[in-house]
């Protein structure tokens, strides 16, 4: 058989989606909430000579010398009849490029924002963060009494976790004090380090476990004497399966007694750890704001603290006042005048989209926002991309880690949208409508004889709304209330 090499031309027309980095950039942006916006904006400016950020006061008054000094300049002293000169000849030349392609006005990509005044005059006091980690070695550098205890007490201060419990034991920090140190620490030594750790403060750092966190706390307080002190130290297997009824018959008492103990017990922190936690405080700022004017809902982007941008007017002069540039300079300031009008562009379709979607769903759960989560319905992307004429992609990244501000309070837009539950009448209603008739069962119950998931379901019934049993102690699980057994109130 004889092989021989070809060569073979064939044509197959494909269609395939091309991710150009102007779409790239149009679905990074669309995702992006606002205050990480707003950095980006910040950097953008500094990277693209080109933008410039728009100052809303002294706008409108430089916008109207900049027309008159052009107006005067534009217009030469010539004599009737004359020729222009070969310098205005290359003038008008070089003016024949469409640089409106390039400069347009602001309002043709934005829009004007009332700006807010603040008079600024409190004192800023800068505000620090002390570490858990830090507290806790200052205290230790001032009680240590030898290095070895210094030594031991770090180690252990590095091996607590963010809830202040030590999560390994005296054998493994032995084992890594030895392989880093060189030095062999014995058991008591690292019992004292960690009692002496055990001392500070906050109360019951230091722990191993939750009883022992309890105790610390209680001894803190020197309040080794009372029924709850008791009842963390003796009996705590029980107090966590809630058998009040056992406990109080081995300590003599009465259930009341128990339950009222337990409350005390309640006050005590579990995690004392994060009275210093590392992280920062997170602040929900919305990116939409729906407000009732009249008898409509009204929506609108807070996005005031978002740079207002637009093309350098250097620039458009540069570019047009008929100068000799070389072709370089020309061809790296006509990349950043494209770069810069797509971005303009791309953040300008990011509140038009932004503000399409909300009305949207606006539109569909108008009860809610009229009477409240009770009247929430079943909503899906879906059905928004659908309503809107756009990509349930799309709909899914401008509802991603967005908030909006509503009369009835901030919320995530993914809170919107939720699965539906059949009703007796065929009507479909909301999970979280169900959830919230969860909730207020609960709280209205009689707390000597607590609702079961069982009489929950009987209950909802009732009202017109078939769900399953194991649906309704799902929905208990997830906003965190107790079964019945551990609700029961003596």
């Amino acid at each position: 058989m004889e092989m021989k090499a070809g060569l073979q031309l064939r044509m197959l027309q494909t269609q395939k989606l091309v991710m150009t980095p102007q779409l790239q950039q149009a679905l990074r942006f669309l995702q992006m909430p606002t205050l990480e916006l707003q950095q980006v904006l910040k950097q953008e400016i500094m990277t693209n000579p080109v933008l410039e950020e728009v100052d809303e006061l002294t706008d409108s008054e430089e916008e109207t010398e900049q027309e008159r000094v052009e107006t005067e300049e534009a217009t030469p002293d010539r004599k009737d009849g004359e020729e222009p000169s070969e310098g205005e000849k290359l003038d008008d030349a070089q003016s024949e490029v469409d640089w409106d392609e390039y400069f347009h006005s602001p309002s043709d990509y934005n829009y004007k924002v009332e700006q807010e005044h603040h008079d600024d005059t409190y004192e800023r006091v800068l505000s620090t963060t002390v570490h858990l980690s830090e507290h806790l070695l200052s205290q230790l550098r001032m009680t240590a009494k030898s290095d070895d205890l210094q030594l031991i007490g770090e180690f252990l201060i590095g091996s607590l976790d963010e809830r202040g419990f030590l999560t390994i034991t005296f054998e493994e920090a032995a084992e890594s004090l030895f392989k880093e140190h060189g030095v062999r620490f014995e058991t008591d030594q690292m019992e004292e380090a960690l009692f002496l750790i055990q001392s500070f403060e906050p109360a019951g750092v230091g722990a191993r476990d939750l009883r022992e966190c309890l105790l610390l706390q209680f001894e803190a307080e020197c309040d080794t004497e009372s029924l709850a002190y008791q009842i963390v130290r003796f009996h705590f297997d029980d107090f966590v399966e809630n058998k009040y009824a056992d406990i109080a018959r081995k300590l003599k008492t009465t259930p009341k007694g128990i339950q009222e103990a337990a409350k005390e017990i309640g006050h005590l922190n579990p995690r004392p750890g994060l009275l210093y936690t590392d992280e920062d405080p997170r602040y929900i700022t919305p990116d939409l704001i729906v407000d009732r004017v009249d008898d409509e809902f009204v929506v609108y982007l807070n996005d005031h603290n978002v740079p207002r941008l637009r093309i350098s007017r250097a620039y458009e002069k540069y570019m047009t006042n008929g100068t000799n540039t070389d072709p370089e300079t020309k061809e790296y300031i006509k990349g950043k005048l494209n770069a810069a009008a797509q971005l303009i562009n791309t953040i300008e379709r990011r509140r038009r989209t932004m503000v399409k979607v909300m009305k949207a769903i606006v539109e569909n759960q108008i009860d809610f926002f009229e009477h409240g989560i009770r009247f929430l319905k079943p909503m899906t992307l879906q059905q928004v991309a659908d309503q809107i004429g756009m990509h349930e992609s799309t709909v899914s990244r401008v509802t991603s880690a967005k908030y909006v501000q509503t009369p009835r309070g901030v919320f995530e837009l993914k809170f919107f949208f939720s699965s539906s539950i059949r009703s007796d009448s065929g009507e479909d209603v909301s999970a979280k409508r169900v959830k919230d008739r969860v909730n207020e069962l609960v709280e209205n119950e009689d707390k000597k004889r607590p609702l079961s998931d069982q009489k929950i379901v009987e209950q909802l019934k009732g009202e017109g709304l078939i769900i399953a049993r194991r649906t309704v102690a799902k929905y208990r699980e997830q906003m965190g209330i107790l079964s019945a057994r551990y609700r029961k109130k003596f």
